[in-house]
């Protein structure tokens, strides 16, 4: 049996080692949808610019419709001699129609019919990953509130820092996330170029009409030039870079989380429905979906590497190489969508330790920079202050006590301009008090952030709240 795509200037059968090699209906049948969306506002075209009757045009919608449900109800049959999902459906639609669905193809190539179907996929596949990343934003968001007054050590080198309100760190993976979707959104962008029409690589003599088609499949424009669009899957690389940052910022969140929830830690408490035990001991509580989150995103990063590699030496226009781009693509997306997935109710689920982590709080003299800029609004150069802190560091550290607990004469010995009032700044609790800066943990700046966060996750109202500076007006 003839295919579609084999000419009569063949005069042997193609090798069936050849069709083996050569076949992709095992991974691109998921495009069967987009396939039949566009081969639909493609009739539809047809019909529009007098090409088809609007009968034939009826025929060939309907019958796509039927090749539709079948695939779906997967009762309809693939062959590797057919090579791809495409050839699949427009050699059903021949059997069933005959020479009325020969007419299909005209004015298009399996070319540009790819594109604008992995467009079209791409296009979807994006739209989910942003529900995902909004859904992880607000499980975020939503521990600000009852976390509010709790507070964790923050860590630069994996040190302990400066303390940190709980809010203020949720608060900064929605600012990562938020990136994400930027990002998504950007990405949807570029994809969204109808490429149908441009035929093989240089057009058509035929009198389509490519805009009629970008209104049907919702595109926001259409492909400028015939010739780029064969060879063009920035889009594909840009969805693989999209992808992997935010499987990099899963990971971070994971790699974090898997430490807090250490006994070392002692930070946190993972939902037991995200953790798995060992099979040989029995007090194990192992995070594996925090793990493997980790792990995947190694994975996600690697496809982008394989995708730049793919296109790296192709010239214009088409080549069969862009057959392995959905592989690495349909992996990347479907990876990340199960990671944000299970993240949204993981992050939900887990609990804070507070005593834990209140009868450790102490460790690390995380208010140490805090009085170091008590004393610059002393007058003190900053690495005066500086030089002068640490000294006093040392000191606590070798009689085993805070800088709270330091005694006054030793703290005058240091500088005297250090007296009473400095106890106002000394600890934790009062360190994180003493923060002012826009963005900072300052218990009035993260609650002014949680209110811009609300309205942005929720399309509250914007509020306003008072301050030491008079009103702040919440922005949307």
């Amino acid at each position: 049996m003839a295919t579609p795509s084999r000419s009569g200037v063949f005069t042997q059968a193609t090798d069936r080692r050849v069709e083996r090699f050569t076949e992709s209906i095992s991974f691109d049948r998921r495009l069967y949808a987009h396939d039949i969306q566009g081969s639909t506002a493609h009739a539809q075209m047809l019909a529009e610019v007098g090409v088809l009757t609007p009968h034939e045009r009826d025929q060939i919608c309907a019958t796509l419709q039927q090749i539709g449900k079948e695939i779906e109800h997967d009762v309809f049959p693939f062959s590797i001699a057919l090579e791809d999902i495409h050839m699949h459906i427009e050699q059903a639609l021949i059997e069933r129609l005959g020479d009325v669905g020969r007419k299909l193809h005209t004015g298009r190539s399996r070319n540009d019919q790819v594109a604008t179907d992995l467009r079209l996929w791409v296009r979807d596949a994006l739209d989910r990953i942003k529900d995902g990343l909004e859904n992880l934003q607000r499980a975020f968001f939503d521990r600000c509130e009852g976390d509010f007054e709790v507070i964790l050590p923050g860590y630069t080198h994996m040190q302990r820092a400066q303390p940190v309100l709980a809010p203020h760190y949720w608060l900064a993976y929605c600012e990562k996330l938020a990136r994400d979707i930027d990002r998504v959104k950007d990405c949807r962008k570029r994809t969204n170029v109808c490429s149908l029409g441009a035929a093989a690589l240089a057009g058509t003599t035929l009198p389509i009409d490519r805009h009629d088609v970008m209104q049907r499949l919702k595109f926001d424009s259409v492909a400028g030039n015939s010739l780029d669009v064969s060879s063009d899957r920035d889009f594909v690389v840009e969805s693989a870079f999209v992808l992997s940052l935010i499987a990099a910022h899963l990971s971070t969140w994971a790699e974090e989380w898997i430490l807090w929830s250490t006994a070392e830690f002692n930070f946190l408490k993972l939902p037991h429905e995200f953790c798995t035990g060992s099979s040989i001991m029995p007090q194990k509580i192992n995070p594996d979906v925090l793990e493997l989150t980790r792990g995947k995103s190694a994975r996600v990063i690697g496809h982008l590497q394989t995708l730049l590699v793919l296109i790296k030496g192709l010239p214009l226009a088409y080549n069969r190489d862009l057959q392995e781009d959905k592989p690495p693509l349909f992996d990347s997306f479907e990876t990340v969508e199960l990671c944000l997935e299970l993240a949204a109710p993981l992050v939900a689920g887990a609990k804070l330790n507070r005593e834990g982590i209140a009868a450790k709080l102490d460790r690390g003299y995380l208010d140490a920079t805090t009085l170091m800029e008590y004393l610059i609004q002393k007058g003190i150069a900053q690495r005066t202050a500086h030089h002068l802190v640490g000294s006093l560091v040392n000191q606590a550290m070798q009689q085993g006590v805070s800088l709270a607990e330091l005694p006054l004469e030793t703290l005058q010995a240091a500088h005297p301009d250090l007296d009473e009032s400095v106890r106002e700044i000394l600890g934790v609790d009062k360190a994180v008090a003493a923060f002012r800066s826009y963005g900072s943990t300052a218990p009035s700046e993260v609650r002014r952030q949680i209110e811009i966060w609300r309205s942005r996750l929720y399309q509250t109202d914007p509020a306003v709240l008072k301050s030491d500076e008079g009103a702040i007006t919440l922005e949307k």
